[in-house]
This record gives C-alpha cells, sequence and structure tokens, in this order.
C-alpha cells in the first residue's frame, strides 16, 4: 500500500523560495513527528513520498485541515515567528501524513502542484 505525505502552502503569501523551503521542511517535520510509528515506518521504508500542493490563502488552508482531521489524518499547521519575511503568528503551510495516498487524495486531490 503506497503512502505519501502533502504539504499545502498559501499561494497569496509569495513567499521567496528559500523561505518557502523553510516553511515546508518546517511542515514535514512536524507533521512527521505527530504521526503513527506504523505508518511512519512503512513511509520511510517506501522513500519518504512528499508533494508540495498550492491553496489560495488561509481560509483554504484551514478549511483543508478540518477535512484533513475530519478523516483522522495528521495535520499540522505551520505558524511563523515573524523573525523575516511575514509578520510574527503568519499561518504559512499545512503538513499533512503520512498516510496511505488514497486517505490523502480523498482530502487532497482537487489541488494542483506547487
Amino acid at each position: 500500500m503506497p503512502y505519501k505525505q502533502v504539504i499545502l502552502v498559501r499561494e497569496d503569501l509569495k513567499l521567496p523560495k528559500g523561505k518557502l523551503a523553510a516553511q515546508v521542511a518546517h511542515a514535514t517535520i512536524a507533521a512527521t513527528n505527530n504521526s503513527n510509528q506504523t505508518i511512519l515506518k512503512k513511509w520511510m521504508q517506501e522513500g519518504m513520498k512528499k508533494i508540495v500542493l498550492k491553496v489560495k490563502d488561509e481560509n483554504e488552508l484551514l478549511d483543508y485541515q478540518n477535512k484533513a482531521k475530519s478523516e483522522k489524518l495528521v495535520a499540522s499547521l505551520i505558524t511563523d515567528a515573524g523573525h523575516t519575511i511575514v509578520e510574527p503568528g503568519t499561518v504559512t503551510c499545512l503538513g499533512i501524513g503520512p498516510d496511505e495516498d488514497s486517505k490523502i487524495d480523498k482530502v487532497t486531490s482537487k489541488l494542483k502542484m506547487l
């Protein structure tokens, strides 16, 4: 059974590439740390597939967080400390999973890649 992790990024923030990469890294680490150990091991054995998708704004991101949680998926919201580009407390991205591809696709399949 294939596993993956998905990171949703706010398109409206127009983050520079370096800042974007750091926020995605925060999301993948936070979601991984909150994951079921059995699922985590399977995902790691398969190569730790990750997909970065875009959402238009904070409201859409929070909507997907709720959808993921309602499907019993790990959903780790990232809020920036505000040391560089954005204001403190800015919600930047959401890490979902890792979990079974089909479970994550049920929530995120309509989104486009970043």
